[in-house]
């Protein structure tokens, strides 16, 4: 699989990996077309409208691109670039109604994927026991993120329900 430094690209695992992260990338972000219009979305925006839940459950399935990319040997740098990206639409995303919108056009996944793609076509190694531990440890603290955001939009509806 892999020799002298260099992932050989044509394995059918490589390729399913690959053909996983674009399946996804198009599931949440351009799966769907606004008739007459050039416009895509995917199911990100329509999941993150179930307040604090929805968007943790569409940025756990965005960040399994991150997996396949370290499984495909992505160097640290390009998986800071895919975290940040995810980290950037969990934010804007937990904005009510507006994060959704604005996640029509940011489409953080399409981007990972490119960013994936685009690293493929370069020589690279294969990842090392450091670059699992640092994907776990980016991971660990997308999940802490959306946490926060969880346990943010409960204790907001449970303000708002003493309030009433």
């Amino acid at each position: 699989m892999a020799t002298a430094g260099r992932i050989n690209r044509g394995t059918v695992q490589d390729t399913d990996r690959l053909w996983l992260a674009k399946f996804l990338a198009d599931l949440l972000d351009q799966r769907f077309r606004i008739p007459g219009t050039s416009i895509r979305f995917g199911f990100d925006p329509i999941i993150g409208l179930i307040p604090g839940i929805g968007d943790v459950i569409a940025n756990l399935t965005g960040s399994l691109i991150l997996l396949v990319a370290a499984q495909l040997g992505v160097p640290k740098v390009v998986l800071v670039r895919m975290g940040i990206n995810v980290a950037i639409n969990t934010l804007i995303g937990a904005i009510p109604i507006f994060g959704d919108v604005i996640s029509i056009w940011y489409r953080s996944n399409v981007r990972n994927v490119a960013l994936l793609q685009r690293y493929l076509g370069e020589q690279s190694k294969k990842a090392v026991v450091g670059d699992w531990l640092f994907v776990v440890a980016l991971i660990v603290g997308l999940l802490a993120l959306m946490a926060a955001i969880l346990f943010a939009a409960v204790w907001m509806f449970k303000q708002l329900w003493n309030i009433l």
